[in-house]
């Protein structure tokens, strides 16, 4: 017997494993899957449900309102999955249910969710058109990258000591123009203490930022969960690019993971992201994944 209910907070551990299942390069550990419950995401409407069958969670998914593009009315169904041994049985078609109903007292006008290769039919039966490519890639850390030389006039920094007001400044300006099919927005410095700073896998002593004549140009966050890590965004201020600054703070990043412990990274990027992916694949990052964005208007 199978049931879908609101998610709990005590569902992480299971929540985590289905994760890993289904999608063993994405990277959100146990704590902070369960203070996203918890603790919902400020602004959000954020709500998640969970598919139960005899006891065990075998299906999850998320929807909220998008606080992070500038278009109005957009919600956001993630990461819907059910595991393997538990699919062709309806759970994706309730669990989508759900997360349709949540949203629709919201006012939102256009919904997107992503999709790997396998669901892209699922989604298109939904009424969600696909659009946009988001490709994963993961990279050994053992051994070691080795440590970066900066040039002159740079210098690296964790971001143990760093005034997190500067960070926000940071990514609000490198973020700005980041390739997708939603224009981005500012967030308000609440939602981005909770979604970057706050968040419990954020490895403050491994993320780096590049300082040049005082002033914080380029930086690379790194989440993560025991031996396995996620760069959950690597940027650089528009004039300081074209000079290696998102290689050297990624690159910095990696090392400083892997001399801590951290066995594999991962990360993602849109198709569109040519000079990220070339970093990636220069720091010798390979391909093991691709969703892709699909939106559905609402009538």
């Amino acid at each position: 017997m199978s049931v879908i209910r609101p998610a709990r907070p005590d569902d992480a551990p299971a929540v985590v494993a289905l994760r890993t299942v289904v999608h063993p390069y994405l990277v959100r550990g146990v704590e902070s899957t369960r203070r996203m419950i918890a603790e919902p995401p400020p602004g959000e409407d954020w709500a998640a449900f969970v598919a139960e069958a005899d006891g065990r969670v075998v299906g999850w998914v998320s929807a909220f309102r998008n606080v992070r593009t500038s278009a109005e009315g957009v919600g956001e169904i993630a990461l819907l999955h059910v595991h393997p041994e538990h699919r062709r049985r309806g759970l994706g078609h309730r669990l989508l249910d759900r997360a349709l109903d949540h949203l629709r007292p919201l006012g939102v006008r256009r919904i997107r969710t992503w999709a790997r290769a396998e669901s892209l039919d699922f989604a298109r039966r939904n009424g969600f058109v696909p659009s946009r490519e988001m490709r994963y890639s993961a990279l050994a850390l053992d051994p070691a990258p080795p440590a970066p030389k900066p040039p002159p006039g740079v210098r690296l920094h964790p971001l143990t000591g760093i005034d997190p007001r500067r960070m926000y400044e940071l990514e609000a300006v490198t973020s700005a123009d980041e390739p997708g099919d939603l224009a981005t927005d500012v967030l308000s410095y609440e939602t981005w203490r909770y979604d970057v700073w706050d968040n419990v896998g954020l490895d403050h002593a491994s993320s780096v930022a590049a300082e040049v004549d005082g002033d914080l140009v380029a930086y690379s966050l790194v989440l993560r969960d025991g031996d396995r890590m996620w760069s959950d965004f690597t940027g650089t201020v528009p004039e300081h690019r074209g000079r290696g600054l998102a290689r050297l703070v990624k690159q910095a990043a990696l090392h400083r993971a892997a001399t801590s412990g951290v066995r594999t990274a991962y990360t993602s990027n849109d198709e569109a992201n040519a000079p990220m992916l070339a970093v990636n694949t220069r720091l010798g990052y390979r391909p093991v994944a691709a969703q892709w964005s699909c939106l559905r208007e609402v009538t």
